[in-house]
């Protein structure tokens, strides 16, 4: 028997979200099915239209670290395991990052979709912080060197990467270990197809717990993009 496990939301924003999280796992379990619980539906209650649900396999879990090794193999499996339906850079439908909606329309370049999402995420943080001239004094040289610096040489003469699917918000707190098998899995998926190095950025700072034996782990099965002596700098940037 299949138990279910689920999330329950209110509103336009609420919806989307687990819209978006429905359409990243069934994403992820198309390409990796035993490193995801298995996407069952999402929808609005009949009796209550403003609230939503999103239904998946329940499995239970550990709060404890993934081990290194199996868990970068899978990520890398999913990864190298699937291709974007278009070659571009982006997803089908709009992803939250917590309560943030993401940037996903479709790029031809990493370099494009990267500068689209962050200046999409500064500006929903302006519109709900308020501004921050320190910061808005620093965003020109970010956008107009430091990115193309560090991203462009990536899609430069021999150098290529081609869009992957990524979890998206892949940090300690949204990966765990089954109890049944002792295998990892992660949720809360935000997905879109990107850059593969990107989804390390979360894992630069220590707070997230993945060290630096989970970044060696999944490049003895992913190799570093070139240029690598650009690697630690482009993880800052992804780490952002």
């Amino acid at each position: 028997m299949v138990l279910p496990h689920g999330h329950v939301s209110t509103g336009h924003h609420g919806q989307e979200a687990l819209k978006g999280e429905f359409e990243s796992a069934a994403a992820i379990y198309s390409i990796t099915p035993d490193f995801i619980p298995r996407p069952i539906a999402w929808g609005s209650y009949n009796t209550l239209p403003d609230s939503h649900f999103y239904l998946c396999e329940y499995h239970n879990l550990t709060e404890e670290l993934p081990e290194p090794q199996v868990f970068c193999s899978k990520l890398a499996r999913l990864h190298l395991g699937g291709t974007s339906p278009n070659g571009k850079y982006g997803f089908h439908v709009v992803t939250y990052n917590g309560d943030l909606p993401q940037e996903n329309g479709y790029t031809d370049t990493w370099e494009e979709f990267f500068i689209n999402g962050l200046r999409h995420m500064l500006n929903l943080n302006f519109e709900r912080g308020g501004p921050c001239k320190e910061l808005e004094d620093l965003l020109p040289n970010m956008f107009e060197k430091v990115i193309p610096r560090l991203l462009r040489p990536l899609e430069t003469g021999d150098n290529v990467i081609k869009p992957v699917l990524v979890h998206g918000d892949l940090w300690c707190g949204n990966a765990a270990v089954d109890q049944d098998n002792d295998l990892p899995l992660v949720y809360d998926a935000c997905c879109f197809w990107a850059h593969n190095e990107y989804e390390m950025g979360n894992w630069r700072p220590e707070r997230n717990r993945f060290s630096r034996t989970y970044f060696n782990a999944y490049h003895s099965h992913v190799r570093k993009a070139a240029p690598e002596q650009d690697y630690d700098d482009r993880n800052a940037l992804y780490a952002m």
